[in-house]
């Protein structure tokens, strides 16, 4: 668990929005858009998070497809660090390294351009949601096999009864997993 002041995670928590149902019945949806629709509240987890970059020696942030681009992009920028996109396959152009992983139901692949990471190259990974760890996972698969250290994962959420930390402890090795909020 992140240092996050106990007023930055009340700020992030009370303008995240809880839709019942949705996707399907069942299902609490933790929807983050009113989080980034108020300028103090995105600026807050932006700082928050560029903290952690720093804090953990990152040379680049990379940013989950696709909500993790829209926390990571400006992250990066104000860290002062590159932003590298890992994408669903099919959708970067050039030579890329790919990853494929297990989902509940079937199998996905994720992609890194081949050439956007090097071995002096730190990453800082950064998603919205750590649920069950799959996509988390195999982009850090990714990171190392382009030559990279992990420098971290950072999440805005970790959804704990879906045990995605459990499924990382392995591919972190001992870089820090921080969740700024835990549900």
């Amino acid at each position: 668990m992140t240092s996050t002041t106990e007023s930055t995670r009340e700020l992030l928590l009370s303008r995240i929005r809880d839709i019942p149902d949705y996707p399907k019945p069942g299902v609490l949806f933790k929807d983050i858009t009113p989080l980034l629709a108020d300028p103090a509240a995105f600026a807050a987890l932006t700082d928050t998070l560029a903290e952690l970059c720093v804090r953990h020696g990152a040379t680049k942030v990379v940013g989950l497809e696709a909500r993790g681009f829209i926390l990571a992009a400006p992250v990066a920028v104000r860290a002062g660090l590159g932003f590298v996109p890992v994408r669903k396959a099919g959708k970067l152009p050039g030579a890329t390294l790919s990853q494929a992983y297990e989902l509940e139901y079937g199998t996905a692949e994720i992609e890194i351009h081949a050439g956007d990471l090097s071995a002096d190259d730190r990453i800082m990974v950064i998603d919205d949601v750590l649920a069950t760890g799959g996509t988390a996972e195999a982009s850090l698969e990714l990171i190392r096999r382009a030559g990279a250290e992990v420098a971290g994962v950072a999440v805005l959420m970790e959804l704990g009864f879906l045990d995605g930390r459990a499924r990382l402890e392995q591919g972190l090795a001992d870089a820090p997993l921080e969740a700024l909020i835990r549900v």
